[in-house]
């Protein structure tokens, strides 16, 4: 009982460190604006009892982050998360759209994979309403050399933003959503050095798009076999090698107008008396159906009585040859077995005549002559042969037909 008091002191102390050190955290997103939040590895090692023991020496311990909803199993849909491996950070990325105003929190438990000791900390995103931010122009690029990951961390946003500003000739640029290829279908490439997955990455500003945007998303121009090198590409390249044929431009500046609808005042036209159609199947003649349906099925009843009839009354006679054949056979086997038996009961009853010379006791080979022997009153019965053992009792060892003076010759 002490020793279970100081477990449950000891658990208890634990969790309110832990609670002390995570508490719940809040951040703010705006619709129609990248969120991004970073789950630090170094952070939540911290909440973890192997790091004190280490007296807070930050290792490069594996860690994996698991997120949902309060409450809930899976996160919101504009919400997604990536982490490479399990020496990497993990990521918390979306663009939240106007249906996503609220308060959102998402439950965010680390799991340590060398002392499986696990930390949870709840994380509160307040989506709000953007602040007279519009960006009617909207591009989006296909980075054929890069992936999620790589993409996600601000400096790497930051220095593909400068260099589109070059393109764009404005700074009013935002960045309005990551996405990895594979979640728009992509394939995953093929284990081979330096193929990614690539990246769509939207670009949105309150500037009209440049030319060379363009000319380059013009049905004309896209996808072409291009002699000359591309203006727009020569800002972008090496760092960031595009898919000029999956360029998207998206311009919501002239909103789409709905067909004006002139209300009517709910009442309709005159237009005379009502005339029913005629009903063509009142003089329609149904006997033919009638006999199909049922001489159909008629029909393929007897063809198929008739077929067992023919199996079971006239393929009789092969089936009773057979029979009889096999019964021919057992009882040629019975027989044989009777007259064996017959032979063995025969062979039997020749056992009560007399027995062989050279089964007798005291049999002599060269004078054929026979005597039983002489044992002394406390002779050892046990060394006497095994033949005289099996002697019949109450036997004469002499036949009736012997002479006398033969009799004599054993005294």
């Amino acid at each position: 009982m002490a020793i279970q008091g100081v477990w449950v002191y000891a658990s208890a102390g634990l969790l309110t460190l832990i609670c002390s050190i995570f508490a719940e955290q809040t951040v703010n997103s705006r619709v129609g604006v990248l969120f991004l939040h970073v789950l630090q590895r170094g952070y939540y090692q911290e909440g973890f009892l192997s790091f004190q023991e280490t007296f807070g020496v930050i290792t490069n311990t594996p860690i994996t982050f698991s997120t949902n909803l309060d409450d809930h199993p899976d996160r919101p849909r504009w919400l997604r998360f990536t982490q490479r491996t399990a020496y990497h950070d993990g990521m918390l990325y979306g663009t939240p759209t106007l249906e996503d105003i609220g308060q959102t929190i998402i439950e965010v438990t680390a799991y340590n994979r060398e002392t499986f000791e696990t930390t949870r900390q709840n994380i509160i995103i307040n989506v709000e309403q953007p602040i007279e931010l519009k960006l009617p122009y909207q591009v989006e690029f296909l980075v054929k050399n890069r992936d999620v990951e790589e993409v996600l961390p601000f400096e790497v946003q930051k220095h593909f933003m400068d260099r589109l500003q070059s393109i764009w000739e404005s700074n009013h640029l935002s960045m309005v959503n990551i996405t990895s290829a594979l979640d728009r279908g992509g394939r995953v490439p093929l284990p081979i050095e330096g193929r990614k997955e690539g990246v769509y990455i939207k670009v949105g500003s309150n500037v009209p798009f440049p030319s060379c945007l363009e000319e380059e998303a013009s049905p004309d121009e896209q996808c072409t076999d291009q002699l000359e090198p591309i203006s727009c590409e020569d800002s972008l390249s090496p760092h960031f090698i595009i898919n000029w044929c999956n360029i998207t431009l998206i311009d919501k500046s002239i909103p789409d107008i709905p067909e004006a609808m002139i209300p009517g005042d709910g009442v309709l036209t005159d237009g005379g008396e009502y005339d029913p159609p005629s009903n063509s199947l009142e003089n329609r003649d149904y006997f033919l159906d009638y006999v199909v349906t049922i001489t159909v099925p008629l029909a393929i009843g007897l063809i198929l009585c008739l077929i067992l009839a023919y199996i079971m009354c006239c393929r009789r006679e092969g089936l009773e040859k057979r029979d009889a054949k096999t019964a021919d056979i057992q009882l040629v086997h019975h027989h044989s077995i009777q007259d064996n038996t017959n032979e063995l009961r025969d062979l039997a009853k020749g056992r009560e005549g007399l027995r062989p010379l050279s089964t007798l006791p005291m049999f002599n080979a060269r004078t054929g002559e026979r005597a039983p022997p002489r044992l002394p009153f406390n002779y050892d019965t046990s060394r006497v042969p095994l033949v005289l053992d099996q002697q019949e009792p109450h036997s004469d060892p002499y036949p009736r037909n012997q002479p006398k003076a033969q009799k004599d010759i054993g005294k």
